[in-house]
Protein backbone atom coordinates (compact mmCIF):
# COMPACT_ATOMS: atom_id res chain seq x y z
CA UNK A 1 0.00 0.00 0.00
CA UNK A 2 1.43 3.38 -1.05
CA UNK A 3 1.91 6.08 1.56
CA UNK A 4 1.94 9.72 0.56
CA UNK A 5 0.57 12.29 3.01
CA UNK A 6 0.43 15.94 2.00
CA UNK A 7 3.37 17.63 3.71
CA UNK A 8 4.14 21.33 3.40
CA UNK A 9 4.82 23.38 6.55
CA UNK A 10 5.47 20.10 8.39
CA UNK A 11 8.09 19.11 5.81
CA UNK A 12 9.81 22.48 6.03
CA UNK A 13 10.08 22.43 9.82
CA UNK A 14 11.10 18.76 9.88
CA UNK A 15 14.03 19.63 7.63
CA UNK A 16 15.00 22.87 9.37
CA UNK A 17 13.52 25.40 6.96
CA UNK A 18 10.91 28.09 7.52
CA UNK A 19 7.71 27.86 5.55
CA UNK A 20 8.80 30.99 3.71
CA UNK A 21 11.97 29.26 2.53
CA UNK A 22 10.06 26.12 1.55
CA UNK A 23 7.63 28.08 -0.60
CA UNK A 24 10.11 30.47 -2.21
CA UNK A 25 13.26 28.38 -2.81
CA UNK A 26 12.99 25.20 -4.86
CA UNK A 27 16.12 23.78 -3.25
CA UNK A 28 14.48 23.92 0.19
CA UNK A 29 11.33 22.30 -1.20
CA UNK A 30 13.34 19.48 -2.79
CA UNK A 31 15.51 18.87 0.27
CA UNK A 32 12.43 18.77 2.50
CA UNK A 33 10.69 16.24 0.26
CA UNK A 34 13.73 14.01 0.07
CA UNK A 35 14.21 14.01 3.85
CA UNK A 36 10.55 13.19 4.49
CA UNK A 37 10.66 10.38 1.94
CA UNK A 38 13.64 8.92 3.75
CA UNK A 39 12.43 9.45 7.31
CA UNK A 40 8.83 8.35 6.82
CA UNK A 41 9.03 5.79 4.03
CA UNK A 42 6.96 7.84 1.60
CA UNK A 43 6.38 6.44 -1.87
CA UNK A 44 6.30 9.72 -3.81
CA UNK A 45 7.66 13.26 -3.74
CA UNK A 46 5.57 16.35 -4.39
CA UNK A 47 5.86 19.97 -5.46
CA UNK A 48 2.90 21.31 -3.48
CA UNK A 49 3.69 24.41 -1.42
CA UNK A 50 0.93 27.04 -1.56
CA UNK A 51 -1.86 28.30 -3.85
CA UNK A 52 -0.16 31.39 -5.27
CA UNK A 53 2.34 30.22 -7.87
CA UNK A 54 0.11 31.06 -10.83
CA UNK A 55 -1.39 34.09 -9.09
CA UNK A 56 2.08 35.55 -8.74
CA UNK A 57 2.83 34.72 -12.38
CA UNK A 58 -0.31 36.64 -13.39
CA UNK A 59 1.20 39.67 -11.62
CA UNK A 60 -0.05 39.66 -8.03
CA UNK A 61 2.33 40.53 -5.22
CA UNK A 62 2.94 37.58 -2.89
CA UNK A 63 4.80 37.74 0.43
CA UNK A 64 6.43 34.96 2.41
CA UNK A 65 5.96 35.03 6.19
CA UNK A 66 8.51 32.84 7.92
CA UNK A 67 6.02 30.52 9.60
CA UNK A 68 2.74 30.99 7.74
CA UNK A 69 1.26 30.30 4.33
CA UNK A 70 2.40 32.79 1.65
CA UNK A 71 0.01 35.71 1.33
CA UNK A 72 -1.41 37.26 -1.81
CA UNK A 73 -1.41 41.00 -1.16
CA UNK A 74 -3.73 42.20 -3.90
CA UNK A 75 -6.81 41.38 -5.93
CA UNK A 76 -6.08 41.56 -9.65
CA UNK A 77 -9.55 41.04 -11.08
CA UNK A 78 -12.44 43.34 -10.23
CA UNK A 79 -14.26 43.68 -13.58
CA UNK A 80 -14.82 42.06 -16.95
CA UNK A 81 -12.36 44.58 -18.36
CA UNK A 82 -9.71 43.28 -15.96
CA UNK A 83 -10.29 39.74 -17.25
CA UNK A 84 -9.98 40.90 -20.85
CA UNK A 85 -6.72 42.70 -20.05
CA UNK A 86 -5.22 39.84 -18.02
CA UNK A 87 -2.33 38.26 -19.88
CA UNK A 88 -1.56 34.58 -19.52
CA UNK A 89 2.03 34.41 -18.23
CA UNK A 90 5.00 32.55 -19.63
CA UNK A 91 5.44 29.98 -16.85
CA UNK A 92 9.14 29.60 -17.74
CA UNK A 93 9.77 33.31 -17.15
CA UNK A 94 7.59 34.06 -14.12
CA UNK A 95 9.67 33.62 -10.96
CA UNK A 96 7.33 31.47 -8.89
CA UNK A 97 6.19 29.10 -11.63
CA UNK A 98 9.79 28.68 -12.79
CA UNK A 99 10.82 27.89 -9.21
CA UNK A 100 8.37 24.95 -9.11
CA UNK A 101 9.51 23.73 -12.53
CA UNK A 102 13.10 23.75 -11.29
CA UNK A 103 12.00 21.77 -8.24
CA UNK A 104 10.59 19.10 -10.53
CA UNK A 105 13.81 18.94 -12.51
CA UNK A 106 15.97 18.66 -9.41
CA UNK A 107 13.76 16.01 -7.79
CA UNK A 108 13.87 13.92 -10.94
CA UNK A 109 17.66 14.24 -11.03
CA UNK A 110 17.97 13.23 -7.38
CA UNK A 111 15.46 10.37 -7.47
CA UNK A 112 16.17 8.97 -10.90
CA UNK A 113 13.50 7.12 -12.89
CA UNK A 114 10.74 5.10 -11.30
CA UNK A 115 9.88 7.20 -8.25
CA UNK A 116 6.63 9.17 -8.70
CA UNK A 117 6.88 12.95 -8.58
CA UNK A 118 3.64 14.86 -8.14
CA UNK A 119 3.53 18.30 -9.70
CA UNK A 120 0.88 20.80 -8.70
CA UNK A 121 -1.40 23.35 -10.32
CA UNK A 122 -4.38 25.39 -9.15
CA UNK A 123 -7.70 24.23 -10.52
CA UNK A 124 -9.69 26.74 -12.59
CA UNK A 125 -12.22 27.74 -9.92
CA UNK A 126 -9.59 27.99 -7.18
CA UNK A 127 -7.33 30.16 -9.34
CA UNK A 128 -10.28 32.35 -10.24
CA UNK A 129 -10.83 32.89 -6.51
CA UNK A 130 -7.13 33.63 -6.01
CA UNK A 131 -7.33 36.34 -8.65
CA UNK A 132 -10.71 37.89 -7.89
CA UNK A 133 -11.41 36.90 -4.28
CA UNK A 134 -13.45 34.02 -2.93
CA UNK A 135 -16.49 36.07 -1.95
CA UNK A 136 -16.57 37.88 -5.28
CA UNK A 137 -16.44 34.68 -7.32
CA UNK A 138 -19.04 32.86 -5.23
CA UNK A 139 -21.35 35.88 -5.40
CA UNK A 140 -20.93 36.22 -9.15
CA UNK A 141 -21.85 32.59 -9.71
CA UNK A 142 -25.36 33.90 -9.03
CA UNK A 143 -25.12 37.59 -9.92
CA UNK A 144 -22.84 37.65 -12.97
CA UNK A 145 -22.18 34.11 -14.22
CA UNK A 146 -20.52 35.31 -17.43
CA UNK A 147 -17.83 36.98 -15.29
CA UNK A 148 -17.03 33.61 -13.67
CA UNK A 149 -17.12 31.68 -16.94
CA UNK A 150 -14.72 34.16 -18.57
CA UNK A 151 -12.27 34.12 -15.69
CA UNK A 152 -12.28 30.32 -15.53
CA UNK A 153 -11.50 30.18 -19.26
CA UNK A 154 -8.51 32.46 -18.73
CA UNK A 155 -7.15 30.46 -15.80
CA UNK A 156 -7.55 27.18 -17.68
CA UNK A 157 -5.00 28.29 -20.28
CA UNK A 158 -2.32 28.82 -17.64
CA UNK A 159 -3.27 25.63 -15.81
CA UNK A 160 -2.51 23.66 -18.97
CA UNK A 161 0.74 25.54 -19.59
CA UNK A 162 1.95 24.98 -16.05
CA UNK A 163 0.96 21.31 -16.07
CA UNK A 164 2.84 20.73 -19.33
CA UNK A 165 5.96 22.45 -18.01
CA UNK A 166 5.99 20.24 -14.90
CA UNK A 167 5.49 17.07 -16.92
CA UNK A 168 8.40 18.12 -19.12
CA UNK A 169 10.42 18.72 -15.94
CA UNK A 170 9.91 15.10 -14.90
CA UNK A 171 6.58 14.87 -13.06
CA UNK A 172 4.54 11.69 -13.53
CA UNK A 173 1.41 12.99 -11.79
CA UNK A 174 -0.13 16.44 -11.72
CA UNK A 175 -2.08 17.39 -8.63
CA UNK A 176 -4.97 19.75 -9.33
CA UNK A 177 -6.00 21.74 -6.28
CA UNK A 178 -9.55 23.08 -6.57
CA UNK A 179 -10.49 23.29 -2.90
CA UNK A 180 -13.27 25.84 -3.30
CA UNK A 181 -15.35 23.30 -5.24
CA UNK A 182 -16.50 21.72 -1.99
CA UNK A 183 -18.29 24.99 -1.23
CA UNK A 184 -20.46 25.01 -4.36
CA UNK A 185 -23.53 22.93 -5.13
CA UNK A 186 -23.47 20.01 -7.52
CA UNK A 187 -25.52 22.11 -9.95
CA UNK A 188 -23.00 24.95 -9.88
CA UNK A 189 -20.10 22.51 -10.18
CA UNK A 190 -21.72 21.14 -13.34
CA UNK A 191 -22.38 24.60 -14.76
CA UNK A 192 -19.02 26.22 -14.08
CA UNK A 193 -16.34 23.61 -13.43
CA UNK A 194 -17.10 20.07 -14.54
CA UNK A 195 -16.41 20.51 -18.25
CA UNK A 196 -13.22 22.43 -17.46
CA UNK A 197 -12.02 19.63 -15.21
CA UNK A 198 -12.76 17.11 -17.95
CA UNK A 199 -10.83 19.20 -20.47
CA UNK A 200 -7.90 19.81 -18.14
CA UNK A 201 -7.63 16.20 -17.00
CA UNK A 202 -7.80 14.90 -20.57
CA UNK A 203 -5.03 17.32 -21.54
CA UNK A 204 -2.79 16.20 -18.69
CA UNK A 205 -3.35 12.55 -19.62
CA UNK A 206 -2.47 13.38 -23.23
CA UNK A 207 0.94 14.48 -21.94
CA UNK A 208 1.49 11.00 -20.52
CA UNK A 209 0.88 11.96 -16.88
CA UNK A 210 -1.79 11.03 -14.37
CA UNK A 211 -4.17 13.40 -12.58
CA UNK A 212 -4.64 13.72 -8.81
CA UNK A 213 -7.63 15.86 -7.84
CA UNK A 214 -7.57 17.59 -4.46
CA UNK A 215 -10.70 19.27 -3.11
CA UNK A 216 -10.59 19.93 0.63
CA UNK A 217 -13.72 19.37 2.63
CA UNK A 218 -16.88 17.38 2.06
CA UNK A 219 -17.24 16.41 -1.60
CA UNK A 220 -19.87 13.72 -1.09
CA UNK A 221 -22.32 15.69 -3.24
CA UNK A 222 -19.80 15.92 -6.10
CA UNK A 223 -18.49 12.35 -6.25
CA UNK A 224 -20.62 11.13 -9.13
CA UNK A 225 -19.78 14.18 -11.23
CA UNK A 226 -16.09 13.89 -10.35
CA UNK A 227 -16.13 10.30 -11.57
CA UNK A 228 -17.21 11.52 -15.00
CA UNK A 229 -14.25 13.94 -15.20
CA UNK A 230 -11.93 10.89 -15.07
CA UNK A 231 -9.15 11.80 -12.64
CA UNK A 232 -6.78 8.96 -11.81
CA UNK A 233 -6.56 9.75 -8.08
CA UNK A 234 -8.92 11.69 -5.80
CA UNK A 235 -7.99 12.94 -2.34
CA UNK A 236 -10.76 12.06 0.12
CA UNK A 237 -11.01 14.31 3.17
CA UNK A 238 -11.80 12.86 6.60
CA UNK A 239 -15.51 13.81 6.60
CA UNK A 240 -16.25 11.81 3.43
CA UNK A 241 -17.22 8.17 3.89
CA UNK A 242 -14.66 5.96 2.11
CA UNK A 243 -17.23 3.29 1.24
CA UNK A 244 -19.46 5.88 -0.37
CA UNK A 245 -16.48 7.35 -2.22
CA UNK A 246 -15.54 3.89 -3.53
CA UNK A 247 -19.08 3.20 -4.65
CA UNK A 248 -19.56 6.52 -6.43
CA UNK A 249 -16.07 6.90 -7.91
CA UNK A 250 -15.78 3.30 -9.05
CA UNK A 251 -12.94 0.80 -9.22
CA UNK A 252 -10.80 2.73 -11.70
CA UNK A 253 -10.20 5.83 -9.57
CA UNK A 254 -7.68 5.53 -6.74
CA UNK A 255 -8.84 7.12 -3.49
CA UNK A 256 -6.22 8.82 -1.31
CA UNK A 257 -6.96 9.50 2.35
CA UNK A 258 -8.49 9.86 4.78
CA UNK A 259 -7.45 10.05 8.45
CA UNK A 260 -8.38 13.33 10.14
CA UNK A 261 -5.13 15.35 10.09
CA UNK A 262 -5.93 17.19 13.33
CA UNK A 263 -8.19 15.02 15.51
CA UNK A 264 -6.27 11.82 14.68
CA UNK A 265 -2.82 12.39 13.17
CA UNK A 266 -1.92 15.46 15.22
CA UNK A 267 -3.81 14.93 18.47
CA UNK A 268 -3.98 11.16 19.11
CA UNK A 269 -1.09 9.23 20.64
CA UNK A 270 0.95 6.87 18.41
CA UNK A 271 -0.93 3.78 19.61
CA UNK A 272 -4.33 5.23 18.70
CA UNK A 273 -2.98 6.51 15.38
CA UNK A 274 -1.71 3.01 14.61
CA UNK A 275 -5.10 1.53 15.46
CA UNK A 276 -6.95 4.01 13.24
CA UNK A 277 -4.50 3.39 10.42
CA UNK A 278 -4.83 -0.39 10.62
CA UNK A 279 -8.61 -0.16 10.66
CA UNK A 280 -8.60 2.02 7.54
CA UNK A 281 -6.04 -0.13 5.71
CA UNK A 282 -7.85 -3.38 6.49
CA UNK A 283 -11.02 -1.90 5.08
CA UNK A 284 -9.21 -0.92 1.89
CA UNK A 285 -7.22 -4.12 1.40
CA UNK A 286 -8.85 -5.10 -1.88
CA UNK A 287 -9.51 -1.63 -3.24
CA UNK A 288 -7.40 0.98 -5.02
CA UNK A 289 -6.11 3.16 -2.19
CA UNK A 290 -3.25 5.42 -1.08
CA UNK A 291 -2.80 6.05 2.64
CA UNK A 292 -2.74 9.71 3.61
CA UNK A 293 -4.36 12.24 5.87
CA UNK A 294 -7.65 13.68 4.70
CA UNK A 295 -5.76 16.89 3.98
CA UNK A 296 -2.36 18.43 4.82
CA UNK A 297 -0.55 17.07 7.86
CA UNK A 298 -0.24 19.98 10.28
CA UNK A 299 3.04 21.61 11.21
CA UNK A 300 2.48 20.77 14.89
CA UNK A 301 2.17 17.03 14.29
CA UNK A 302 4.95 15.14 16.12
CA UNK A 303 7.18 13.15 13.78
CA UNK A 304 6.48 10.03 15.85
CA UNK A 305 2.83 10.27 14.85
CA UNK A 306 3.64 10.12 11.14
CA UNK A 307 6.01 7.22 11.75
CA UNK A 308 3.29 5.36 13.67
CA UNK A 309 0.96 5.84 10.74
CA UNK A 310 3.49 4.50 8.26
CA UNK A 311 4.55 1.55 10.43
CA UNK A 312 0.94 0.50 10.96
CA UNK A 313 0.35 0.35 7.21
CA UNK A 314 3.16 -2.12 6.51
Amino acid sequence: MDFHPILMHFAARHTGFTYGQFASDYKALVESNLKCMEDFGMDAAGLISDPYRETSAFGARVTFPEEAVPRCMEILIRSREDIDNLKNPDVYKAERTLDRIRAGELLRKELGPGVPIIGWIEGPLAESCDLAGVNEVLLNIFMEPDFVHSLIEKTLVTAKDFARAQVEAGCDIIGVGDAICSQVSAENYREFVKEKHEELFAYIRSLGARVKLHICGNISHLLEDIRETRPDIVDIDWMVDMDEAHEKLGENIIRCGNLDPVAVIQDKNPELIASATKLLCEKETDRAFILSGGCEVTVNTPSAHLKAMRDASL
